[in-house]
């Protein structure tokens, strides 16, 4: 038995009914080289059964401590159902990208059953040109992006170092509710004794704030009040999905060109895309918004459970019609954050979440999602994560794609989220049934987006599709 650190217990929450708590890990395999070899839903449960012992977080079962007295618990080897998590799928014909994203907005569109270990797993027949495609639906509270990446690596076979498969591991026993109440009273103390750690933590981030020079920008200083946007309202219970696919060596090109990172380019992209969707929604874009940008503080490559990360407020500057203008602002508004994000201290926020208590916090989570209006905090989040540098391989076929999404926050019916993966920067979208008539406007926005960034730098307008990927 773990405790769940006071983050992942506040993403626990924060779900309600119309605002789900689960991401999304989706991978691309091809099984057109398997030379015939069967490989269906039941050769795909006995791959997962096989590598049970290595995906700890799959072996976990959340315990409720009576009362709510104290944050939940993880029973941490309990016994799995495959036939319940593992669920097969199909796509509507002819299996394309749409199909396919069209039918991870439908699984999306339900939470996940807390009496189970918190995660789904399906898989998905149906696609053109011999490919299948897995689907990981995974709680939150379970892993951030960072750990996410390695429990995806530790899933699939890297080609150079296939994996070993083990047929069984250990399961506890269900604790009692006095051994729940006793350990969640010890750890209360624990609590109040660190009290005066975290205390120390915040003055002196508090102090390095008032001695330093830098003065916050107007917007930053205002992270409670985000321009009203067309995709800040209150969210509903229904998921849609959209993917794209960019080639990394392109981004990195640009990147290189222009003088600033990948997670610019990501966030400049981002800008022109709303930017776009903002004239179109709500007839102007006048005002940059206010995104929420996960950063994390323990990128330990054995990490594959926990919630190490913090939401940077970053600026987005939609306001901006020229392309390049919007890259330099999108550079300087994120070393600016990134300035004041560590004179905070990065562990700020998590450290203090320790000490939400459970019952009050559901409740006022529960009051903020049913509140109409526009969101009081952010507009979106916008995530970059790395993912794996080789190919993978399940069951011995081919991964040739791998997406990842977040959840929608209270408030917000926008996330975008991109991974890259070998020579891949792969973006995802996720809006609610209202913001969006369609989530594909947004992934084909960024795709324009980053044309005319190009075209701006000088640089070749003709993107480099990598191989393997799903058509547009």
């Amino acid at each position: 038995m773990k405790r769940l650190s006071g983050w992942d217990a506040v993403l626990l929450y924060t779900e309600t009914p119309t605002v789900h708590m689960h991401t999304l890990k989706l991978a691309v395999i091809d099984i057109s080289q398997l030379d015939g070899r069967q490989f269906g839903v039941d050769e795909f449960r006995q791959v997962i059964h096989g590598r049970l012992y290595k995906l700890d977080p799959f072996r976990y079962e959340l315990v409720d401590i009576p009362f709510k007295f104290h944050h939940p618990m993880w029973r941490e080897n309990c016994e799995v159902d495959l036939d319940y998590h593992v669920r097969p799928w199909r796509v509507a014909s002819p299996g394309g990208r749409r199909e396919l994203d069209e039918a991870i907005g439908e699984i999306a569109s339900t939470p996940l059953d807390r009496s189970r270990p918190l995660w789904e797993m399906y898989f998905i027949e149906g696609l053109a040109n011999g490919r299948i495609a897995v689907l990981g639906k995974i709680h939150h509270a379970l892993a951030d992006g960072v750990a996410s990446a390695n429990l995806l690596a530790r899933g699939m076979d890297l080609e150079t170092s296939p994996q070993a498969d083990r047929d069984s591991y250990a399961t506890d026993p269900a604790p009692a509710r006095t051994e729940l109440v006793r350990s969640a009273f010890v750890d209360h103390l624990r609590q109040i004794q660190r009290l005066p750690g975290v205390m120390r933590y915040t003055a002196e981030g508090i102090g390095r704030v008032r001695k330093s020079s830098k003065k916050l920008s107007p917007e930053l200083t205002r992270p409670f009040t985000p321009p009203p946007s067309f995709m800040n309202h209150r969210v509903d219970a229904t998921r849609k999905f959209a993917t794209a696919t960019l080639g990394l060596a392109d981004v990195k090109e640009t990147a290189k060109h222009l003088g600033v990172t990948i997670n610019d380019m990501v966030l400049a992209i981002s800008a022109g895309a709303l930017r776009e969707l903002s004239l179109k929604y709500d007839h102007h874009a006048d005002h940059p918004l206010l995104a929420s940008v996960p950063v994390s503080f323990d990128f330990s490559r054995d990490r594959v459970s926990g919630n190490y990360f913090t939401g940077v407020m970053m600026v987005v500057p939609i306001e901006l019609a020229d392309p390049l203008e919007r890259v330099r602002a999108v550079h300087d508004a994120a070393v600016e954050a990134k300035e004041t994000h560590h004179l905070m201290g990065p562990e700020l926020v998590s450290r203090w979440s320790a000490y939400f208590p459970p019952a009050p916090a559901e409740r006022l989570f529960g009051w903020l999602a049913e509140k109409d209006g526009q969101n009081k905090v952010l507009n979106l989040p916008i995530s970059n994560v790395p993912g794996p540098r080789e190919h993978g391989r399940v069951g011995g076929a081919l991964v040739t794609e791998i997406y990842s999404v977040g959840p929608l926050t209270t408030g917000s019916g926008l996330n975008i989220t991109v991974w890259s993966y070998v020579d891949q920067l792969n973006v995802s979208v996720l809006s609610d049934g209202a913001t969006l008539e369609d989530p594909h406007e947004l992934t084909d926005a960024m795709t324009r987006a980053f044309v005319e960034i190009r075209s701006a730098a000088g640089l070749s307008a003709d993107l480099v599709v990598p191989d393997n990927v799903m058509a547009p």
